[in-house]
């Protein structure tokens, strides 16, 4: 089975073509998030550089399926990872990427390579233990009811993980409910640097975090990304928490505009020039006096998490899988009454 993987657009797509491999030169990876950054990426497969209607061109990758994962697990988490967290996510990562394939959310490949759908950074961060736990888990996915899960994971859960509705579509998905995870309130640095690939070290303070705007500062951040002028911001009311306490409904109060907005991304995006860690935080407003003796309102947001919280916890699962949980008992922690089938390539 084959995956058609879109790296990138720009307006020229440069490259170098080798023997058995390619190399796509400035390629940008973490689009919109705090770990924004370009690249050079080495890639096996096939390459299909398109011309667009708009004057861009994209690079598209087409490539097994399993070749595929091993550079997902390996660009999701650095390979040097315990190697039952690298099951575990080999199997998510098949899961979620057959999914994909079933129903395409992009216009002439199946995915991209970042974080909207998964990362797929190519060979560099690749070794043979990404490639060991992909071939150990060969066909593997994760099924509910006989059809296979739409297996969703992040950095770190905070604390507790978040059920599906807080994040997405107003439905129920069975398999994603919000379990308490301990495993990742004090992982070991040691374990950081063997889970987390080299940008993401960058992060310090992903479990508890805060962040303190001057009234300027926010009002300024939420007209930007938002387009709306708001005038100067006043409050920020959480309006309903998800099960983890993830904010998915947010009521931004201007002495211009008032608006509701959710869900938990679009939260996160409009209140960060980036985009916040996540939207489990608490809104603690002071005041302070500025260099022209004006007093004015300041907003420290102290959250909680790095990431969407829906599924597997990535740095909890490689502190189970370091206490010695196999990868099966990390899925089955993570998502609840799923089970692990075998599916055919």
């Amino acid at each position: 089975m084959e995956i058609r993987v879109g790296i990138l657009t720009a307006p020229h797509i440069e490259f170098e073509q080798r023997e058995h491999t390619f190399v796509l030169k400035n390629v940008r990876i973490g689009i919109g998030f705090h770990w924004d950054r370009h690249e050079d990426q080495e890639f096996a497969g096939t390459l299909e550089i398109r011309d667009n209607a708009d004057g861009t061109q994209t690079a598209i990758n087409t490539i097994d399926l399993e070749d595929y994962l091993c550079s997902v697990i390996s660009s999701e988490m650095n390979a040097n990872s315990p190697m039952e967290l690298l099951k575990a996510h080999a199997v998510i990562s098949r899961s979620w990427a057959i999914r994909a394939m079933q129903k395409p959310n992009h216009e002439g490949y199946h995915v991209c390579a970042d974080d909207h759908c998964q990362r797929y950074e190519g060979l560099r961060r690749m070794n043979e233990r990404a490639v060991e736990a992909v071939r150990a888990t060969e066909g593997q996915v994760l099924t509910y009811n006989k059809e296979i899960c739409d297996c969703r994971y992040y950095k770190c859960c905070g604390g507790r993980t978040e059920i599906w509705r807080t994040c997405w579509e107003d439905i129920d998905v069975p398999y994603i409910q919000s379990v308490t995870c301990d495993y990742c309130k004090s992982p070991s640095p040691k374990i950081l640097r063997h889970v987390l690939n080299d940008y993401d070290q960058e992060t310090k303070d992903f479990r508890d975090w805060e962040v303190t705007y001057t009234q300027e500062e926010l009002s300024d951040i939420i007209r930007t990304k938002s387009g709306i002028d708001f005038g100067n911001i006043i409050d920020l009311i959480p309006l309903h928490r998800g099960a983890s306490g993830r904010i998915d409904s947010l009521k931004i109060v201007g002495t211009k505009h008032t608006e509701i907005i959710g869900k938990e991304l679009k939260i996160r995006l409009w209140l960060s020039r980036t985009c916040l860690y996540s939207s489990w935080f608490d809104v603690k407003k002071s005041q302070i006096t500025n260099h022209k003796s004006q007093i004015s309102n300041q907003f420290t947001l102290v959250g909680h998490g790095w990431g969407h919280g829906a599924g597997l916890c990535q740095i909890g699962a490689a502190v189970m899988a370091s206490e010695g949980h196999k990868y099966e008992d990390i899925l089955a922690y993570y998502y609840v009454g799923s089970r692990l089938s075998t599916a055919a390539l």
